[in-house]
């Protein structure tokens, strides 16, 4: 195979033309089998093939820098920066990274897993090189869906502005995670349409370089010809605008017109933008026909498509379906989400509300605050974002919305240890980024039954609210149970107990549970209380049960900084609870790396035993059997 003659991205320039493309199809075989096998992201990375090999064969890595916006596409980056050996251990637990990671490789010039931090890195790079009196080139790759984000355009308003020889490459696949939306992206069709440009712009400049006695004058002429003309057939004319010479545009899929490209404007001496059209999943049929389903999937049988997983429904799931329901009860319940229809289960409401759904592009922060204008007006809006991905809201959260208290809801999907997506994708920190808002009330469920009980809560309080709920399937999600309001800052007595008190919240209190039932084996009697609420708390249940104990432990999937332990910590110091001993167990000070979450739960102490251990040493006391130890 003449992946095994590529050790590193220098082996490519030995290759011919058509051993390239060769080389091609070797790639798109071994992505498929090892995502098959692994799960990752396998549309994205397909269509990117042909533009990464374009890319490594005309640029010299590590030297010249290559920054991947979001990453998520770096998987043939990673095959031909020497990392083939170990790609098979791609987002397995000690394994590579599915993203780009600075500290995996000297290729990876920039560690990237949320959208559209590539052009303002890279003109941070472009100019400390200048600083550091260097020649290497920088190039970062953008999609078309990135682009909708406010922070891509501040770096292209930037890099215009200081006309350094920055490199961009718009890898325009027509879609986000989920299709496509809104100007920028009808724009972008229309330069796609407008290809007759570029031909009529290169053919007019040779036309007129070949007639004797021309000279500048006339070629300055004809350039404000041209300017008049490319108005007509380039709407906008962006790019130029903002100070970028706009190059395309190029089918992503053909090596050779791509190497030509590159070659061409390798040197250019201010910025330029290169335009290349590429596919989703480009070959493999199910992926082609079903990017959204193949962005991100977990295994799955190469033949058919389908995925190897669980029947029972995801917390993402009984959302939408919970969210769908009400909607269809209440006319003023606006779904909106972040480019992520598909995975925060609103696919049914799109399909049942069409003209109460907004997807808003991958545009976090505009989420928040469309939803605040909407809610001045009546309405109900419901922001479903990933944990990860809210981080990029904060400002407008506090800003826009809790500050004038306006009712909007925000269900905060992944929230915990999402797996094998690794650090950029924890959900780790929003208890911690939240708690501390006035106005806003923070709940996390137990289970499906409670997160539909929390929603239609949440939309009947007339304030900010916020629910987090983790990534993964419900064993039981009781979707056949009525829907009941839960009256804010009430907890739930799961078990009664007098030797130490166990208060955990969401996805913790199934082990918790579990964890009293080693500890009534090692005759040691916990009281377990289901918190329901971070905000507010159940103060007055919580301290008088930690005063019966002396001894009180929280569990949580969040950073034990500044999160739901401490909160509670610092409403029981306002208490008189003489010798209480305390101790809040959750996600320590630093990131997590991937793996599966199962296991890192355990690593963690965050499982039955290990939260048994955690009681055992708060009391004090030893086990009387051997399953706590």
């Amino acid at each position: 195979m003449l992946i095994n003659k590529i050790k590193s991205p220098a082996d490519l320039k030995t290759l011919s033309m058509s051993e390239l493309k060769d080389l091609a199809l070797e790639l798109r075989e071994i992505i498929i089998q090892t995502v098959a096998t692994n799960g990752g992201h396998l549309a994205s990375n397909m269509g990117t093939v042909d533009l990464t090999i374009a890319l490594h064969y005309v640029f010299n890595s590590p030297e010249d820098k290559i920054i991947w916006d979001v990453g998520h596409q770096a998987y043939t980056h990673k095959l031909l920066t020497g990392r083939l050996n170990e790609f098979s251990t791609v987002r397995k637990h000690g394994g590579i990274s599915g993203f780009p990671k600075i500290t995996e490789s000297p290729h990876d010039a920039f560690g990237t897993g949320h959208s559209s931090t590539s052009i303002s890195a890279a003109l941070g790079i472009l100019e400390g090189r200048d600083h550091n009196r260097e020649t290497f080139k920088v190039i970062p790759v953008i999609g078309d869906g990135a682009l909708t984000a406010g922070l891509a355009f501040e770096g292209l308003n930037h890099a215009g502005h200081l006309k350094k020889d920055l490199i961009v490459i718009l890898n325009d696949n027509e879609m986000y995670i989920s299709p496509n939306v809104g100007a920028l992206s009808a724009y972008l069709r229309r330069i796609m349409m407008g290809d007759l440009y570029t031909k009529f712009k290169k053919e007019t400049k040779q036309l007129l370089e070949r007639i004797p006695g021309v000279g500048e004058p006339v070629l300055k002429i004809a350039q404000k010809a041209e300017d008049t003309v490319k108005g007509l057939v380039v709407p906008g004319l962006l790019f130029e605008e903002l100070g970028f010479e706009y190059v395309g545009p190029v089918d992503g899929h053909k090596i050779d017109a791509l190497i030509e490209t590159l070659r061409t404007f390798r040197d250019f001496p201010g910025p330029v933008l290169i335009h290349t059209i590429t596919k989703k999943g480009m070959g493999y049929e199910p992926a082609e026909k079903h990017p959204g389903i193949f962005h991100g999937i977990g295994p799955f049988d190469i033949e058919t498509g389908e995925p190897r997983s669980s029947s029972n429904k995801s917390y993402s799931e009984i959302f939408g379906n919970c969210l769908t329901q009400l909607a269809s009860e209440d006319d003023r319940i606006i779904a909106i989400t972040a480019a992520m229809t598909e995975g925060t289960g609103l696919s049914e409401f799109v399909r049942t509300h069409p003209k109460r759904f907004y997807d808003v592009g991958i545009a976090e922060p505009h989420a928040a605050t469309f939803a605040a204008g909407l809610a001045t007006q009546g309405l109900k809006p419901v922001v479903a974002i990933y944990s990860t991905f809210l981080q990029r809201s904060y400002d407008e959260i506090i800003h826009d919305i809790c500050l004038q208290n306006l009712p909007v809801v925000f269900a905060i999907d992944r929230a915990g240890i999402v797996g094998d997506d690794g650090p950029t994708h924890n959900g780790t920190f929003d208890l911690s980024y939240l708690r501390h808002i006035p106005n806003l009330t923070v709940m996390a469920p137990r289970d499906g039954h409670e997160l539909r009980c929390m929603l239609k809560t949440a939309l009947s309080l007339g304030t900010p609210a916020a629910i987090r709920y983790p990534r993964g399937a419900v064993a039981d999600n009781q979707e056949e149970h009525e829907l009941q309001n839960i009256i804010p800052g009430t907890g739930e007595i799961l078990r009664e107990g007098k030797d130490i008190l166990i208060v955990a919240v969401g996805s913790t209190v199934s082990p918790a549970i579990a964890a009293s039932e080693l500890l009534a084996e090692a005759r040691i009697n916990a009281c377990v209380i289901n918190a329901r609420f971070v905000k507010p708390l159940d103060i007055d249940l919580i301290a008088a049960h930690a005063r019966a104990t002396g001894h009180v432990l929280t569990v949580e999937e969040n950073a034990v900084a500044g999160g739901f332990g401490s909160a509670l910590l610092e409403k029981l110091t306002e208490t008189d609870i003489p010798g209480l001993k305390f101790q809040a167990i959750g996600i320590p000070d630093r990131f997590l790396e991937q793996g599966p979450q199962k296991l890192i739960r355990q690593e963690l102490g965050l499982d039955a035993e290990g939260i048994a251990k955690a009681a055992l040493a708060l009391t004090g006391k030893k086990a009387g059997t051997s399953n706590v130890h």
